[in-house]
């Protein structure tokens, strides 16, 4: 994303009526404040817009969702009471529950929901792939809307209720149509906090309070999905960049919960008898490296091939994790331990041969113009990547400029297909949660369709049809072949690459428990004492 300073978007448009009351009364009012630091700062509030999992769990917060996962990755009703399919499997019939509605009052609709699916459609890799197969969404009704399919489609449910960015949140109709290429300016939610943008500045800390007329369902909370309890009066999330500075504060008793804890400090925190260390995403992460491939020298496969070829997960590993009880060195792109994963031939981005990178180098006719590497540096566990990048291409005979830069800002850069000199980019890291990565769908990675594919932008007609075949499957044996396929074909165009496998606990006062297992820090059912 760009390196430029990032626009202040107008926060709330909390309306007038009890809403907006709850949401400007003073802080003192509350019995219970969590402070709980999250993994980056937040500048961006539009979890269609962007991916970045810091909006997506602001988004969780503020929003809710027509499906979600439980702690068993099984999909669940969410805002949805009930829904029907049709003999041929080509129309859907979704209603709403009772007693839905938005942080300003209003009931929320199927006329909500429609342009909210479309919108998201626009923008996420699983929606678009599911777009492809939808002929038209249709309100019924106030509560009640129908998808017709062109043709059957075995995700359906697997896409509404994707758990990670983007994540299918409903919004208010008005606030919906927003072309999803543009960001929103209200942040008025059904979910069970409302943002309290008058408190809030980007740089020093967010606030949400608890939604007093959110009505949970009535099962247990699991996972991302069932009662939606917000057991906390008040979310208070200060932004602190530096982790020494958020692990000091929780020893000290000043905040309450870390999201994302460096794991060169986890050995302290275990010493500390309040404080507790909390397993939420025992599926763990997987580090990504991403190029572009509309600008030279990645828009050359060759190129890209040469820089895998460099590529050794275990540095990655070791310079940012460093722990091997939290990192596992996996040559699978869809996550190993999982039933689509498969071994990468060779010891690709296992055992790097540089000489042979150099060979193809010369073979595309590197000219040796910098690679521009964007470099975050407030994520601590992806401070460490760009460096070993920039150490590990250049052996393997490449230039590199690693350019350093906030998080807010590598994500506002990377939207820009500029040339590098111009305010681009050839090459940053990342890492998605491993539920976000379990399928040729679900990764964005894997998208090849142009404009419209994650950022970097791959343009590749066989792989597209290749994710089509994995889409209509139902045979999970032919399935997991045709994944087989998919990830050699990445392999084949160097689409990008998959850098390995890394988990890390959260951790919270002893006095605050309640923190459910999922691919999202959730804050709903988490309480203190």
């Amino acid at each position: 994303m760009k390196s430029t300073t990032i626009k202040r978007r107008k926060f709330a448009t909390l309306t007038a009526g009890a809403a907006l009351m709850a949401a400007t009364r003073p802080a003192a009012a509350a019995t219970k404040v969590l402070r709980y630091v999250r993994n980056g700062n937040l500048t961006i509030l539009d979890p269609i817009w962007t991916t970045a999992y810091v909006t997506r769990d602001h988004g969780y917060l503020i929003y809710d969702t027509l499906f979600a996962i439980d702690e068993n990755n099984v999909v669940k009703p969410q805002m949805v009471d009930k829904y029907e399919v049709s003999a041929d499997k080509t129309l859907w019939t979704f209603t709403l529950r009772d007693g839905l509605e938005w942080h300003d009052g209003k009931p929320v609709t199927a006329a909500d929901c429609v342009p909210s699916v479309n919108r998201w459609m626009a923008r996420d890799p699983m929606g678009q792939k599911l777009k492809d197969f939808v002929g038209e969404l249709k309100v019924v009704n106030d509560k009640t809307f129908t998808m017709k399919l062109k043709e059957p489609y075995g995700l359906v449910l697997d896409s509404l209720g994707k758990p990670s960015s983007n994540t299918p949140f409903m919004m208010p109709k008005a606030v919906a149509e927003t072309d999803p290429f543009k960001q929103i300016d209200s942040q008025v939610g059904s979910g069970p906090f409302i943002y309290v943008g008058a408190e809030s500045k980007p740089g020093e800390k967010h606030v949400y309070i608890k939604n007093p007329k959110y009505k949970p369902r009535s099962e247990p909370a699991s996972g991302l999905a069932g009662g939606k309890i917000a057991k906390v009066d008040r979310i208070e999330c200060p932004e602190m960049p530096d982790p020494q500075q958020q692990v000091n504060a929780l020893i000290a008793g000043e905040i309450d919960a870390i999201e994302q804890l460096p794991h060169d400090l986890i050995p302290l925190l275990k010493a500390d008898k309040n404080v507790k260390l909390v397993d939420w995403n025992p599926l763990g992460q997987q580090f990504v490296i991403r190029f572009n491939h509309l600008q030279p020298p990645f828009n050359n496969p060759k190129i890209r091939q040469a820089a895998l070829l460099c590529m050794r997960q275990e540095d990655y590993l070791k310079a940012t994790v460093g722990d091997p009880a939290y990192y596992k060195v996996c040559s699978a792109g869809f996550v190993c331990g999982t039933p689509n994963a498969v071994d990468a031939p060779n010891g690709l981005l296992v055992k790097p041969d540089f000489e042979k990178s150099k060979a193809l180098l010369k073979e595309a006719g590197y000219d040796g113009t910098p690679i521009v590497l964007m470099q975050s540096t407030t994520l601590p566990v992806l401070t460490n990547m760009a460096p070993v990048t920039k150490s590990l291409l250049e052996q393997g005979g490449f230039k590199v400029d690693m350019q350093a830069m906030d998080w807010q800002t590598l994500v506002t850069r990377r939207t820009k297909k500029d040339p590098p000199d111009k305010g681009g980019w050839n090459a940053f890291h990342t890492y998605s949660v491993s539920a976000d990565a379990l399928n040729p769908i679900s990764n964005n990675y894997f998208l090849a369709n142009g404009d419209k594919a994650w950022f970097g932008w791959p343009n590749d007609p066989d792989m597209e049809k290749m994710r089509d075949a994995y889409s209509k499957e139902t045979d999970p044996a032919k399935g997991k072949a045709l994944a087989a396929a998919i990830q050699a074909r990445a392999i084949e165009t160097a689409q990008f690459g998959w850098l390995g496998q890394w988990y890390g606990p959260g951790a919270t006062r002893s006095n605050v428990s309640g923190w459910l297992k999922a691919p999202v820090a959730v804050m709903w059912n988490v309480d203190k004492t």
